[in-house]
């Protein structure tokens, strides 16, 4: 079973930076990486993700521009930096590995295998 562990986040003001990091414990062929979040009382709702080769990378309108996506293969990992935050972007974030990517599966929560536990990210105004 594949474990993900992730670091960062954090208490940062309006307009600040922070980075996220996901680790695998073990690599599952060729598989995409997203980053979600969930604020509290709110569905969980997709930020970004990104392909193996990182050819593809993919953003939520509201993170666009802002939100940068990287992986690192070699070492099992992938980032999320983010620049400029909001508010609004007060939420747990969460990192997921699709196994078995295919057109899209990369907004379904349910194509995801595995999760990682979430890690606060409160960005005060």
């Amino acid at each position: 079973q594949v474990q993900l562990v992730q670091s960062g986040g954090g208490l940062v003001q309006t307009g600040g930076s922070l980075t996220l990091s996901c680790v695998a414990s073990r690599t599952f062929g060729r598989f995409d990486w997203g980053w979600w979040r969930q604020a509290p009382g709110k569905e969980r709702e997709f930020v970004a993700a990104i392909s193996y080769s990182s050819l593809s990378t993919y953003y939520t309108d509201f993170v666009e521009g802002r939100f940068t996506i990287s992986r690192d293969n070699a070492k099992n990992q992938v980032s999320l930096q983010m620049n400029n935050l909001k508010p609004e972007d007060t939420a747990v974030y969460l990192c997921g590995a699709d196994f078995h990517p295919h057109s899209g599966s990369y907004l379904k929560i349910s194509e995801y295998d595995a999760w990682g536990v979430g890690t606060q990210v409160t960005v005060s105004s």
